[in-house]
């Protein structure tokens, strides 16, 4: 008869809800040294738009001659397409095209990109008017949470490029198999990254259309 203590018991599986964060966690100083980066370079661009206030006018200019600005006016008053459009920006734009995809092709491409975008959005966060300051209050968090989900993409592309070129520090046969695993680990982070779009389209919508006027009335 063969002893219990000898049966090997199996591991359990870890929920897949519990998978990104153990990812972030076994990768915690890349993914704090790309926060670092991030919030670095929005800060700089941010200095300089004060700085050269020109620059910050040619990036207005600039979304206006896109068309973004006038989709925004045109969808202002309905919150909830609003934050539908917010969110379609930022997961198709900013997420597949900026980080995403880029990195698909040439490794790393996305976290190049994703500094320039970063940096650019700095300048553009540059108020030019009391009541854009005021609108810096509550968006803030917007930016917080926002960052903190392409974050979660560019430590994705990072492991991505990271698997495709060394696929032998990180077990894999070939790069072909890295690059496999690379997208596995894309696909894990992917999932809490479009949760925390959703909350920062819905807060950005709402604050912007609800919270600001108010508190311009307050401080201003």
């Amino acid at each position: 008869m063969t002893s219990t203590s000898t049966i090997p018991v199996p591991t359990a599986r870890v929920p897949l809800w519990r998978r990104p964060f153990r990812l972030i966690r076994e990768n915690a100083r890349v993914y704090l040294l790309l926060n670092l980066a991030t919030y670095g370079l929005v800060l700089i661009g941010f200095v300089i738009g004060l700085i050269f206030p020109e620059l910050n006018e040619a990036r207005i200019a600039a979304l206006e001659e896109n068309g973004d600005a006038d989709l925004v006016a045109r969808v202002f008053m309905n919150p909830v397409l609003f934050g539908l459009v917010i969110l379609g920006v930022n997961v198709v734009r900013l997420s597949l095209f900026t980080i995403v995809l880029p990195s698909l092709i040439v490794p790393f491409a996305g976290l190049a990109f994703f500094g320039y975008w970063a940096f650019q959005t700095g300048i553009t966060l540059v108020p030019t008017t009391p009541v854009g300051w005021v609108a810096q209050i509550p968006h803030a968090l917007t930016v917080i949470i926002e960052l903190q989900a392409y974050l979660m993409l560019v430590l994705g592309a990072y492991l991505l490029g990271k698997h495709w070129l060394f696929p032998r520090t990180v077990g894999a046969k070939n790069r072909r198999q890295g690059y496999v695993r690379g997208l596995q680990r894309i696909g894990l982070l992917a999932l809490p990254a479009v949760v925390l779009l959703v909350i920062g389209a819905a807060w950005e919508a709402y604050s912007l259309r609800y919270l600001v006027g108010p508190l311009s009335e307050l401080l201003l």
